[in-house]
C-alpha cells in the first residue's frame, strides 16, 4: 500500500520555504505562487491574498484526489487555524502530514519584500505545537 504524505511547510519570510519544499521531490504549491503572471513576474496584491490561498488549497487538494503519493504547500502558516483546511484535507484523502517548520538561521533574503514590521508581526504571532 502506498504511505501518501503532506508535507505543510512552515516559516517567516526569508526563512528558505520554499527552497526546502523543492528539495521534498515532489509538486509543491505556495499562496505566492498566484501572484506569478505568465511571464515568471510577482505581483502582490494584498486585496487578492485569500483568493491565493484559495487557489493554494484548491491546487494541494487536486493532487490529493489525484492520489499523488507525496505534495508540499509551502506558506507563512504562522497560527493552527491557517492549516486547517489542509490537516482536513490530508484526512479526507488518507494522507499522513509532517509539519515542518524552517528557521532562518542562515541568514536568508526575504525574496518578496515583506517589510521588517510585517515579518515582526508573524515572528510574534506564530503558534508552535510541541
Amino acid at each position: 500500500m502506498m504511505n501518501k504524505v503532506l508535507y505543510i511547510v512552515r516559516g517567516i519570510p526569508g526563512s528558505g520555504k520554499t527552497t526546502f519544499a523543492k528539495s521534498l521531490d515532489c509538486p509543491v504549491f505556495e499562496a505566492d505562487m498566484f501572484f506569478v503572471n505568465s511571464q515568471g513576474v510577482y505581483n502582490f496584491d494584498g486585496s487578492k491574498i485569500k483568493d491565493a490561498h484559495a487557489w493554494c488549497q484548491e491546487m494541494v487538494e487536486d493532487e490529493m484526489f489525484n492520489q499523488h503519493e507525496k505534495v508540499a504547500v509551502s506558506n507563512t502558516f504562522t497560527q493552527e487555524w491557517e492549516m486547517k483546511p489542509y490537516y482536513d484535507m490530508a484526512k479526507t484523502y488518507g494522507y499522513t502530514v509532517f509539519s515542518v517548520i524552517v528557521e532562518n538561521r542562515h541568514g536568508g533574503e526575504n525574496l518578496h519584500g515583506v517589510p521588517e514590521d510585517k515579518v515582526e508581526i508573524m515572528k510574534n504571532r506564530f503558534e508552535v505545537k510541541l
